[in-house]
């Protein structure tokens, strides 16, 4: 493909654009027909693309978890539902070994963000131009498979756990416990003169700390994803180059694609932890 119709540069900026619909400079709404274009439809445009496979990953999700479900049985699990049992029991031991609090959502938030991610990441091990010229014979030129490498969902999921952390924050310690986290920690004393002189020196601290949280939740997992998808691209471009690269880059999208497992897996997994960390930390004294 690279070689055919693309440069390797309009390439590369053809597979990392998604599929924008927003309104378009002549007041319209529709589908961006190029970046700029896309850009140019500001916060109001929504990636479809990014919206369509992160749902059907989670309905996937939901769907594969309830037919266990239905047909869980009791004695020696096997096939799907062993395989879910594992999953929960590993998320159950991750909670129980991070969270100390009494809180029926974490765990189910926990599993949640796993799997949803993990599928997510797992796109990325689909061959990068099969879906976008799938998509090319149905009309559409656009198309990222891969929800993960969108700031836009990953700080989306960020922002998501950012607000239940602060709402439990509130709830158990009150605005007061959580005005006084922000203001009276990390430096104190007990003269008051010396305390109130050191309220606006915590007050930014604590303030970064607090919205670095999302920040760093949704960048690690954008960072690392947009990386290893800019990578399968890259090998892609060597096909078009001539037999001995071609051969080549197959031994490293093998190579990538098996350490990339590594990769999609330990992002979630970290999304997970981090997250059951944050909702200990507005469950528990600072």
């Amino acid at each position: 493909m690279a070689g055919d119709t693309l440069t390797s540069g309009e390439y590369i900026k053809h597979h990392l654009t998604n599929l924008t619909f927003g309104q378009t400079s002549d007041g319209s709404w529709g589908v961006a027909h190029s970046a700029a274009e896309a850009k140019a439809m500001g916060f109001w445009a929504i990636n479809l693309d990014t919206m369509f496979w992160s749902i059907i990953l989670g309905v996937a999700f939901l769907y594969f978890f309830k037919k266990v479900a239905d047909n869980v049985t009791t004695g020696v699990p096997v096939g799907m539902q062993n395989f879910a049992e594992w999953i929960c029991e590993f998320i159950d031991t991750s909670v129980r070994g991070s969270f100390s609090a009494k809180n029926d959502l974490v765990a189910p938030l926990s599993l949640t963000i796993f799997i949803w991610i993990f599928l997510m990441n797992l796109m990325d091990l689909v061959p990068v131009d099969v879906i976008p010229e799938l998509s090319k014979l149905l009309g559409i030129h656009y198309m990222k498979v891969v929800s993960t490498t969108d700031p836009n969902a990953t700080f989306g999921m960020a922002i998501g756990v950012f607000v239940l952390v602060l709402y439990y924050t509130i709830k158990i310690k009150g605005i007061g416990g959580f005005l006084g986290e922000l203001t009276l920690q990390p430096f104190s004393s007990t003269n008051p003169i010396i305390k109130v002189l050191f309220i606006p020196i915590n007050f930014v601290l604590e303030f970064v700390s607090l919205i670095a949280k999302p920040v760093s939740l949704a960048l690690r997992l954008f960072g690392n994803m947009y990386a290893g998808e800019m990578i399968f691209i890259l090998i892609a471009i060597m096909y078009s180059t001539g037999l001995t690269l071609g051969l080549f880059a197959g031994v490293l999208q093998l190579g990538w694609a098996i350490f990339h497992i590594l990769i999609i897996t330990l992002q979630a997994f970290i999304f997970m932890t981090l997250t059951i960390v944050y909702m200990e930390m507005a469950h528990n004294e600072h």
